[in-house]
């Protein structure tokens, strides 16, 4: 018989780490995306690549995600999806509007943070209007980061 654990439906929270180093995030939003076949099956198995990813508007008004990878579903037969095609995302009008009227500001940009399937099993992707961190930035992220570290080792002692 099978345990509680193992009936638990797995989470699924693909990350973006790459860009909390390399962009200072204005404002977050969660969107859902425009999903074709094979494609929840993928994000399910975790097989997403999200640091290449970007976000842009089309002449319509509708925000796109560009250059994220899903990878081929194993299992997929000849109706297999094309792993780095755009996908649509989903918001209000309202934040579409925002997004839109901020991101015309000089050196922002709108990036994914994370993919995650929410409980109801739809697939949402976290995206944040960011401005490129300059390269004394980085430096004084990782030094604070490396003196909350030391700090907390000498708190353990």
């Amino acid at each position: 018989m099978a345990s509680k654990k193992d009936d638990a439906p797995k989470r699924i929270n693909i990350q973006n780490r790459r860009a909390s180093h390399e962009y200072a995030f204005l404002v977050k939003y969660d969107a859902g995306i425009m999903l074709q076949g094979t494609e929840i099956k993928s994000i399910r198995e975790g097989s997403v690549q999200l640091q290449d990813g970007f976000c842009t508007f089309h002449t319509d008004g509708s925000l796109w995600l560009n250059q994220v990878t899903i990878a081929k579903y194993t299992e997929g037969t000849y109706n297999n999806h094309e792993p780095m095609r755009a996908r649509k995302l989903l918001l209000n009008k309202r934040e579409l509007k925002q997004l839109a009227h901020k991101n015309q500001e000089q050196g922002l940009t709108i990036i994914p943070l994370r993919m995650y399937v929410s409980d109801r099993g739809f697939a949402k992707v976290e995206i944040a209007l960011a401005k490129g961190k300059k390269l004394y930035d980085k430096r004084d992220d990782l030094k604070a980061k490396d003196q909350k570290r030391e700090m907390d080792r000498a708190r353990d002692y």
